[in-house]
């Protein structure tokens, strides 16, 4: 998990805590409303925060919409520009680092991507925000596995495409998890499902081989 919020200073306090709340707000005016009739004055009036301070923290409506997405992949840069890296073993690196990154996010977390997830997907302005996300994000991966293993690593194409199979992995496991009974969607059963699919890469890579 994330730090104890009470080990941060007051003032560092009170913006996390302002951030939850307009997360919290954006997310569930989204779902109750359609995400395109939704103002930021309405955000903003019911966090009873002044638009400045939004754009303090968030750069768009839909900046805030995918916050929860935004923090995990945030953590995963996090961790894998500190995590042992060998040529030899990146696809465990890749996968070590969700996983890491998925314990490191603060309680409630699941319950706030869910909602995020569930509006992204039917939303198609969400879904073009969430896709530049991710291949920017992905662009930052691969630059700094290839600097950290400069010279021993394989060539950005190779270590695109091999993070590009962990995410296919993890997006099946995020259609399970999205699409299971309420009662199972909490973050035990994400993680089991992200290991169930990410087990299934091997014989996936074999069969790319067969048919190669």
């Amino acid at each position: 998990m994330q730090n104890d919020p009470k080990e941060l200073p007051l003032r560092e306090r009170k913006k996390l805590r302002t951030r939850q709340a307009l997360v919290d707000t954006a997310l569930e005016l989204f779902t109750a409303q359609d995400f395109t009739t939704v103002t930021l004055d309405e955000i903003v009036d019911a966090v009873e925060v002044s638009k400045r301070t939004f754009f303090r923290t968030f750069t768009s409506k839909e900046d805030v919409a995918l916050a929860p997405e935004k923090e995990l992949w945030a953590a995963y840069l996090t961790d894998i520009e500190s995590r042992p890296l060998t040529g030899a073993h990146l696809l465990g690196a890749y996968e070590d680092a969700l996983f890491a990154a998925l314990e490191q996010m603060a309680d409630g977390w699941e319950r706030r991507f869910l909602a995020s997830r569930s509006l992204t997907d039917r939303t198609p302005a969400l879904t073009a925000h969430s896709l530049r996300h991710c291949s920017e994000v992905s662009a930052s991966i691969v630059r700094i596995v290839a600097d950290r293993l400069s010279g021993q690593s394989p060539g950005h194409t190779e270590l695109r495409l091999l993070l590009d199979l962990m995410l296919a992995a993890w997006h099946r496991a995020l259609e399970t998890w999205t699409s299971s009974d309420a009662v199972r969607r909490d973050r035990a059963a994400l993680i089991r499902h992200t290991r169930e699919a990410f087990a299934l890469i091997p014989a996936v890579a074999a069969l790319a081989a067969q048919a190669g």
